[in-house]
């Protein structure tokens, strides 16, 4: 597989078609294995440090989400290949889950979300096996007979494929930490696709997408949770840029 180092993390410089093709691999391994989709807000997360730097160190496919990402890596001067985004990625999942008779199971999103997303998702593509959805309460994860009950649920229900949504870096924390106890070939965390296949979320059009204004978007569907994550926050990933510029090109000179 090809991994390269970028900005502070590495990542699998993959095209979608070969990010499937090793989806499938890893859930033929059936080793608990899991993916992360860094896009700039994760980025400036793992700059932090932390239990999500060590989420992201061990995690067995890493796939850039985002235009400015791509960008930045063509400043650079070593091109990451395609955004492979969560939203992109979860159809095409769902197309491979029917294809080789894969079984999903959605864990995230606000109550009933999940539930209507794997209804459209099964009229969208015929003999897709969503084998459960659960929407966990807040504060779920410290909350003992809770976690117990996600546990049972999910390994009742025996699903190849986990998506989660639970937004970053609650999503990928608690793969990480519970990646074995869950037992399932592969999990995802996928942030808002849930919400885009159930309609909940307006998905930004297409244009704007392969543009890199996705995040002028989303802004607009939900200022008062995302204006100071994209105006404020993001902003952040200019100084980072240049830092890690700066560092290829010492390393470079020595």
């Amino acid at each position: 597989m090809s991994r390269m180092q970028f900005m502070n993390t590495e990542i699998d410089n993959l095209t979608m078609d070969e990010a499937l093709q090793t989806i499938n691999e890893l859930i033929l391994e059936d080793r608990n294995a899991f993916v992360v989709t860094p896009n700039v807000d994760h980025i400036i997360q793992l700059e932090r440090g932390g239990e999500l730097a060590e989420a992201y160190k061990q995690a067995d496919l890493i796939l850039t989400d985002g235009k400015p990402l791509i960008w930045i890596s063509k400043w650079y001067g070593t091109a990451i290949r395609e955004k492979i985004s969560g939203s992109d990625l979860f159809p095409r999942l769902c197309e491979l889950a029917v294809e080789k008779s894969y079984k999903m199971f959605f864990l995230g999103a606000a109550e009933g979300i999940a539930a209507k997303a794997a209804e459209k998702l099964k009229e969208k593509n015929p003999g897709l096996q969503v084998v459960g959805t659960y929407s966990p309460p807040k504060g779920f994860e410290n909350d003992e007979e809770e976690m117990k009950k996600i546990f049972r649920m999910i390994k009742e229900a025996s699903p190849h494929i986990l998506i989660v949504a639970l937004g970053c870096p609650k999503q990928e924390l608690f793969i990480f930490h519970n990646r074995k106890e869950l037992g399932v070939p592969i999990s995802l965390g996928l942030g808002a696709s849930i919400d885009f296949e159930a309609g909940n979320i307006k998905r930004a059009p297409r244009w704007m997408a392969d543009h890199g204004l996705e995040w002028l978007y989303r802004i607009t569907q939900d200022p008062k949770r995302l204006a100071k994550r994209y105006l404020v926050d993001d902003m952040k990933i200019f100084g980072l840029a240049m830092k890690y510029k700066r560092k290829a090109q010492g390393r470079n000179n020595q």
